[in-house]
């Protein structure tokens, strides 16, 4: 399923980006002189815009599919129908729309928060976190998702992933062509050789990974955020005992990785010294709460 749904957002970005490239009347970035680079940035914006937003768009039905949540519509026992109070006074309290609410089957304590903007959100907390965490614990979770709810985190970072994507195509694209003309043995101005689209490729892999370490910086910064709405909304003693006790299980979330970004665990031990993590330290994280 997951791999299905990965080609369908693809074919749309692809079909969405192809209509909107005609209707600008861009047909191509290459020219008998080389490299256009009007058309070349406008070729990479759309797609790169395309890209992150229709994975915004998708983001709910994704994230429903992805980790099996179900939306409680009608609450079948007195966990349920505390944990849909709980989020509707969460959410009154940010000054949103109630989210929808869901429960998703993972031993894993984990939650997250989803959904293409504020008032049309979903949040959704494992069956391990409803389990074993106390019920202060469970709200300061919610707490935090509320805050990436009413902050606009997941619409922010689509943006900023837009952006980082435009420019990785665009210089990628500079480079390549710079090494093609560089390394062609004819005197063909203008045209490239496969070797343009090898090295594109590469250059792509290269300012992918160093564009990245933004998009984790902005995403570590939106957690502190995150967690200061948590203290504010449920009491900052309960958001510094839940990381604490997420800390304390030490598990490796199974969440799909394209969840694990929007996560209050993310489970995997950040590498090259945070920068390339998308969530702080917990310690560093519990430290901020308890400066405030």
């Amino acid at each position: 399923m997951r791999i299905i749904l990965f080609l369908l957002t693809n074919i749309a970005v692809m079909v969405v980006a192809g209509i909107i490239l005609s209707l600008l009347g861009v047909n191509g970035y290459m020219t008998s002189n080389g490299l256009d680079f009007s058309s070349l940035l406008i070729f990479c914006g759309v797609f790169g815009f395309t890209g992150s937003i229709i994975s915004l768009l998708l983001s709910k039905f994704m994230a429903k599919r992805g980790t099996g949540a179900v939306i409680i519509k009608q609450p079948s026992n007195h966990k349920e129908v505390w944990l849909i109070n709980t989020v509707t006074e969460l959410a009154r309290e940010a000054g949103i729309k109630t989210p929808e609410v869901a429960i998703f089957p993972s031993h894993d304590a984990n939650a997250f928060a989803t959904g293409w903007n504020k008032n049309d959100a979903l949040v959704a907390v494992s069956s391990g976190m409803m389990d074993r965490f106390p019920p202060d614990e469970i709200k300061a979770v919610m707490a935090h998702e509320i805050g990436h709810v009413a902050n606009g985190d997941m619409i922010t970072l689509s943006l900023i992933q837009g952006v980082v994507n435009t420019f990785v195509m665009f210089f990628a694209r500079i480079a390549a062509y710079a090494v093609d003309q560089f390394l062609r043995k004819n005197d063909d101005e203008g045209s490239v050789g496969w070797g343009y689209y090898i090295a594109t490729f590469i250059f792509e892999i290269i300012f992918g990974i160093l564009a990245s370490v933004i998009v984790m910086w902005f995403s570590r910064f939106r957690e502190f955020r995150a967690d200061e709405a948590g203290a504010k909304f449920a009491g900052k003693g309960a958001m510094i005992a839940a990381l604490a006790r997420l800390q304390q299980e030490h598990e490796e979330s199974h969440m799909p990785d394209s969840m694990m970004a929007f996560g209050i665990n993310r489970g995997k031990k950040p590498t090259l010294g945070e920068l390339f993590s998308s969530h702080p330290p917990i310690e560093k994280r519990i430290q901020a709460l308890q400066a405030l």
